[in-house]
């Protein structure tokens, strides 16, 4: 796995992630891992919730379920 560390969390689930220079906010439930609310490259790009839904695709539905099982346990969302 990546080096992942925790910037921030909210009270209402969100959990703000900083992996290799890339930003992360992802919401947390209580079933886990429920989306990723927008990202940030370490190249400058961005994209969050008003880029995805025009596709249909949340980004967290492309993770293998081995990886969904590793970042919910890094988060301690397991």
């Amino acid at each position: 796995m990546r080096d992942l560390h925790i910037v921030a969390r909210s009270g209402e689930g969100e959990v703000r992630l900083d992996i290799e220079g890339w930003t992360l906010t992802l919401l947390i439930d209580a079933e886990g891992l429920a989306r990723c609310l927008d990202c940030h490259t370490a190249t400058g790009g961005s994209a969050s919730l008003d880029d995805w839904p025009r596709y249909g695709t949340n980004p967290t539905d492309l993770l293998s379920l081995w990886e969904r099982q590793r970042l919910e346990q890094a988060l301690g969302g397991d």
